[in-house]
């Protein structure tokens, strides 16, 4: 039996930070003291990476 969901369980997500790079290559540690340990992405064909931590939208500068 399934326990019955929460508002909780049903807020939205919040909104994900977008950062604009020159690099192919970015390091995230979430920011602030409330952050995640430090990790590095290689940004894809088309020139973006996330976060699995805390989904910060990375972008290559065009």
């Amino acid at each position: 039996m399934t326990p019955p969901q929460t508002e909780e369980a049903n807020a939205p997500l919040p909104p994900h930070k977008t950062i604009y790079v020159e690099t192919e290559r970015v390091c995230c540690d979430g920011g602030g003291e409330l952050g995640h340990p430090r990790v590095y992405y290689d940004l894809d064909e088309n020139g973006e990476a996330h976060c699995f931590y805390c989904c910060a939208h990375f972008i290559r500068k065009t």
